[in-house]
């Protein structure tokens, strides 16, 4: 990290458009700007940080279509997590960032009751001079994938690729796409899912299809393949909602297979949810050149489409 990089910080400057619009400021916040949990949100907003249409705010302040929201993030601290020789899938490295196939069971970064044998702690022993603006437990990180889904996952080496990829994420401009295997054959072949995702009235750890309280969410689907009892079904991501995939198929009838939160109440021999990051595309951050990265299915995968007759 070079000395004027560590002093100045990122800046994200981010409109509020109309689908966002009675968003909680946090959460508006951590959901186009992925790198940073929402708790990482809240320290910014507190702090000033971040603010809303120039001035200090509150995390439960509610947005409104075209307010203008900036983001600080402050310089690097130093990294307390430490290094941990967990081996890597490495899909692809360079000196700027590198892309993985996380394995299922994975936590992303420590946290509460994850303080080691995480990927941050896996890439701190293979890159020592990660880049360190995601924040003294999250250097390097750019985006997250769920615990339990396995797949494409990029990480930034210095300070120039993590802004660059951090704002590619937020502006929508990185390609996703995903495999899930399904319960039961779909009716149409292919198609949309526009539907709107936020907080479970009830159940506050989980989302819903919410068409009142919802942002707007969309998930473009193909049926890869069918059997009489599953499908693998691939999903194109447009926007980045909180388990936004798992909660589309589940609206439609067909749970991802494995999923103990949004699946059905027995998941048989399945450990985890059937969701894998299969691809993933963005522009290099140093050359500006598109980028398309595929990670191969881990085991489980592969044994549960054997299992469904596909």
């Amino acid at each position: 990290m070079t000395d004027d990089l560590a002093q100045h910080p990122a800046v994200f400057e981010l409109t509020v458009a109309k689908d966002d619009a009675r968003s909680r400021l946090d959460r508006f916040v951590a959901e186009r700007l992925p790198q940073f949990s929402r708790s990482r949100v809240q320290q910014l907003i507190r702090s000033g940080a971040a603010t809303l249409n120039g001035k200090p705010a509150r995390s439960s302040d509610f947005v409104r279509t075209g307010d203008e929201i900036r983001v600080a993030e402050p310089p690097a601290e130093p990294i307390a997590t430490k290094p941990q020789a967990i081996p890597l899938d490495i899909i692809y490295e360079d000196g700027d960032l590198i892309v993985i196939n996380k394995p299922a069971g994975l936590v992303v970064h420590p946290g509460p009751g994850n303080p080691e044998h995480t990927l941050v702690n896996a890439l701190l022993h293979h890159c020592p001079n990660l880049s360190g603006i995601g924040g003294k437990e999250r250097p390097g990180i750019v985006h997250r994938l769920d615990k339990d889904t396995s797949g494409c996952l990029v990480a930034a080496k210095n300070d120039e690729a993590h802004r660059s990829l951090s704002t590619q994420f937020a502006e929508r401009e990185v390609e996703k796409v995903y495999l899930a295997l399904v319960s039961g054959r779909l009716r149409i072949s292919s198609g949309s899912i526009e539907e709107r995702i936020g907080r479970h009235p009830v159940h506050r750890q989980r989302m819903a299809v919410n068409a009142q309280r919802g942002r707007a969410a969309k998930t473009d689907y193909r049926v890869v393949r069918s059997s009489e009892v599953a499908s693998l079904v691939e999903c194109r991501l447009h926007s980045g909602r909180t388990h936004q995939i798992r909660v589309h198929l589940h609206h439609i009838g067909h749970p991802v297979i494995g999923d103990k939160v949004y699946g059905r109440r027995h998941t048989g021999t399945h450990t985890r949810q059937m969701l894998h990051a299969w691809k993933l595309g963005f522009r290099h951050p140093h050359t500006g050149d598109w980028k398309d990265f595929e990670a191969e299915l881990p085991e489980d995968f592969s044994k549960a489409l054997g299992s469904a007759g596909l």
